[in-house]
């Protein structure tokens, strides 16, 4: 790691980060894009590009330490301080363990929920971890310098995720070696790491679970959405906007194709797009058409007339009605013999078969009078 102007650029351990991150998110199929902001907003801060470089505090100016915060009320020191980072490792580190988690929050709560939840983890963990550093200070006079130490990182909000995470898991997991229940692992993570990384805030991390479990609490006492959740979705809505009018543009132009070819240019009454489902076929038919394309069967439920026109259809083809498959279930035309899915030939065949065949007969190759009784049906005049 090289630091030029305050800036810094990695020489190792972050190009292994993108390359996990984007490699997580190919194979991903829900892409979260909150995770991915976090993900790049903790890396550009602690990159500090030069058009950052201007703008962002020093780390000195947002460590988080209790009493510069208590004695100057510095709300900058008490949120800033949980997205910067000391070093690649540091960095790295979190943002592994934020990918994997996020990934697996944010997909099952919803994007407008999990940023929810990050905000109030920050606010929570940060605010937990000030008050146990005031209390050791005034009920046990601890020596030991809590309340004046320098903590930055994610890792309090990365804790608190954790818990979340497994408070409802029954399975088991390793924890540096070590085979505990998952909803424990929290726990047995905040003794390993201090036992082996002795310089990292302990009570960062312990302020960190126990937001965690407060988070739970106050989830379990109120089962609809809190103002936080309703005001992220809004807001996010409020981004989305233009994004989806621009989707929606494009794609309103690809409509008219739909299914086996082009369908039309438009149907009268204002009805919205989207295709329906044929009730005896299944097939996906385009909104505007009424009668199903693959076996013609009328759209359900359609009340503008197309009854009319699925007659004369049906009257045009020479098709006096249809018969079921009995291997598939599906209704094939009456001029058929055998299944147009399966192949299966059409019960009691041998008794109508000729006159089927007649029929077809009649249907393709057509005398000059009954040319001139369709073009009569079909145009008038």
């Amino acid at each position: 790691m090289e630091s030029r102007g305050g800036r810094r650029i990695s020489r190792g351990m972050l190009p292994l980060l993108a390359f996990h991150v984007v490699n997580e998110y190919y194979r991903s199929e829900s892409r979260p894009p909150v995770t991915a902001g976090l993900l790049a907003a903790n890396t550009l801060i602690y990159l500090r590009p030069g058009f950052l470089d201007n703008v962002l505090p020093s780390l000195n100016e947002v460590w988080f330490n209790p009493h510069l915060i208590v004695k100057n009320k510095d709300l900058k020191r008490f949120f800033l301080s949980a997205f910067y980072h000391i070093g690649d490792s540091h960095l790295v580190y979190n943002m592994m363990s934020l990918l994997w988690k996020g990934l697996q929050l944010e997909t099952s709560m919803g994007s407008a929920e999990f940023a929810s939840m990050v905000a109030a983890l920050v606010a929570m963990s940060q605010g937990i971890t000030l008050i146990l550093a005031k209390s050791l200070l005034l009920f046990f006079d601890y020596e030991r310098a809590y309340y004046y130490e320098h903590a930055v990182g994610f890792s309090g909000v990365l804790f608190a995720m954790k818990v979340i995470l497994n408070s409802q898991s029954d399975d088991y997991t390793y924890v540096h070696g070590l085979v505990i229940p998952a909803r424990y692992a929290a726990w047995a993570e905040l003794v390993l790491i201090q036992m082996f990384v002795p310089g990292v805030s302990f009570l960062g991390h312990l302020g960190g679970i126990l937001a965690g479990i407060l988070y739970l609490r106050l989830k379990g006492s109120n089962r609809g959405s809190d103002p936080l959740t309703i005001l992220m979705r809004r807001v996010t809505g409020l981004l989305n906007w233009p994004f989806k009018f621009v989707r929606n543009l494009f794609l309103s132009q690809q409509r008219g194709i739909y299914g086996r070819g082009t369908v039309g240019r438009g149907q009268p009454g204002g009805r919205s797009f989207g295709p329906w489902r044929c009730r005896a076929c299944s097939f996906d038919n385009s909104e505007l058409v009424n009668v199903c394309e693959m076996c013609s069967t009328e759209r359900e439920g359609n009340v503008d007339g197309s009854s009319a026109l699925h007659s004369r259809r049906r009257r045009d083809r020479g098709l006096s009605g249809s018969w079921r498959c009995q291997a598939c279930s599906f209704d094939n035309s009456e001029l058929l013999i055998t299944c147009e899915i399966c192949g299966t030939e059409r019960e009691g065949n041998a008794s109508g078969a000729s006159t089927i065949r007649q029929q077809n007969r009649r249907l393709h190759n057509p005398s000059p009078e009954e040319l001139r009784r369709r073009r009569l049906e079909r145009y008038g005049g």
